[in-house]
């Protein structure tokens, strides 16, 4: 791993790291900054990361403007035995990004030229100021002003969180002149945005079986109804061989619930458009409004270096944590499905999810055609294998993963890995909340 255009190298937090972010705010696809990395790409460590953390968190929000909230996370790593910070940086479309005490001038935007954070010109920083977006959803004056919104204080405090008095404008829900805009309407408890969820008898749409409608409710209570649906769909089914029966879910259960996260997040909601997901017999395609008119570019949207389309509302799923850090849904995705299963038009990008309803069957389907031949020990071993094998695609993978991917519990889950560990097939490297699994050779 070396410095280039998207990664730059420092061996500690310095008076530099606004000027790096602020680089990467402006450059397309944004970049990643490693603390406790030297320029040749030795490892020198961090030592008090979560002291380091909290520094960092407060330099970027406090010293850039305009606020780079929601575009940026900051996690702990570990590389060479030693841990390192590595913060990910989106491009924003606030362009141009600078250095507060600065302010928009050479000394304060900054652009990356290959390895390199360069000053930007003076005539640059003026076509950027005359560009910026006027119409985002921070701006949009929401056609209600009578807004409550209890239902996500509920969600902040299930993660001991808590809203203040000033909560409207700390979750930038508020426009310039402080009415409130149209994120807050979608995070208030009563609103006119409503999600589809339907189902057809086939593969097309002639026969609706079923047209539900979740929303007019906070966005964080209509995403919860659509994954909770969704969960239900995605039944538990069986391919029956001469040799076995190998049971799966109709859809990957990680990739499906990042897909769904993706779609609402990132959503065009600036013509009242919302998400829609619809079933057939075949596939569960996913369809969210913007598509290339917001991506810009695929080949950056592919590597999960896309800037988030709605930053305020990034930032509150990152604070109920229903979204990672910035690219690890896509990343979670490509695992299990192709880039081909993306359909990406100017205004509109559907993610297709094929199920495999020609080759298998329900189990409910199944049970009377199959016998109870394994005993209890043997399913044990067989969910074990299970386990072991989804770690050994992807070893970030946590106890919840693991648990929807197999089809038991998290404590069944827990004990499998502790039974792995003492077989010496797998160890943690790293904490738990940051760490990860390596799986050991057999031998």
């Amino acid at each position: 791993m070396t410095e280039s255009n998207r990664i730059e190298f420092k061996e500690k937090l310095t008076e530099s790291l606004e000027k790096e972010v602020v680089a990467f705010l402006n450059y397309t696809g944004g970049g990643i900054i490693y603390l406790g990395i030297d320029k040749e790409g030795q490892t020198i460590g961090i030592k008090n990361c979560d002291e380091t953390q909290l520094k960092i968190k407060d330099k970027l929000k406090h010293n850039i403007e305009p606020s780079c909230l929601g575009l940026f996370d900051v996690i702990v790593e570990r590389r060479d035995e030693k841990d390192i910070i590595k913060i990910i940086v989106a491009s924003g479309k606030e362009l141009p990004y600078y250095i507060k005490k600065y302010g928009l001038s050479p000394r304060g935007c900054f652009i990356r030229l290959g390895s390199a954070s360069e000053p930007m010109s003076t005539s640059m920083i003026e076509e950027l100021f005359s560009r910026r977006t006027r119409n985002s959803l921070g701006k949009i004056l929401s056609n209600r002003q009578d807004l409550t919104f209890e239902q996500l204080k509920i969600y902040y405090e299930a993660k001991e969180l808590k809203l203040n008095a000033q909560f409207a404008s700390t979750l930038e829900l508020l426009t310039p002149d402080g009415k409130f805009n149209y994120v807050a309407y979608l995070m208030s408890d009563s609103n006119g945005a409503s999600i589809r969820v339907a189902k057809y008898r086939g593969l097309n749409k002639v026969h609706l079986i079923e047209n539900n409608e979740y929303g007019y409710c906070s966005l964080i209570k209509a995403t919860k109804s659509v994954l909770d649906k969704l969960e239900i769909e995605n039944k538990t089914a069986a391919l029956i061989t001469s040799k076995e029966r190998i049971e799966q879910r109709l859809w990957n259960p990680i990739a499906l619930r990042e897909a769904v996260i993706n779609a609402i997040v990132h959503n065009d909601y600036t013509h009242e458009l919302t998400p829609l997901f619809e079933i057939y017999d075949d596939r569960l395609e996913i369809t969210s409004a913007g598509g290339l008119s917001v991506i810009k570019n695929q080949e950056h949207f592919f590597q999960g270096y896309s800037n988030p389309v709605n930053r305020q509302i990034m930032r509150i799923y990152k604070d109920l944590e229903m979204v990672e850090h910035l690219g690890s849904g896509m990343n979670r995705i490509l695992t299990y499905y192709k880039k081909e299963n993306f359909v990406l038009k100017d205004i509109f990008l559907r993610v297709v999810f094929f199920s495999n309803r020609n080759e298998i069957k329900t189990t409910q389907e199944t049970t009377q055609e199959t016998t109870q031949e394994t005993t209890q020990e043997t399913k044990k071993t067989s969910t074990r294998d299970k386990v072991l094998l989804e770690l050994q695609k992807d070893n970030s993978l946590t106890r919840e993963d693991l648990a929807k991917l197999v089809g038991v519990s998290a404590n069944a889950v827990k004990q499998h890995l502790s039974k792995l560990k003492d077989e010496h097939k797998i160890k943690r490297v790293g904490s738990t909340k940051t760490g990860h699994w390596e799986v050991l050779d057999e031998s």
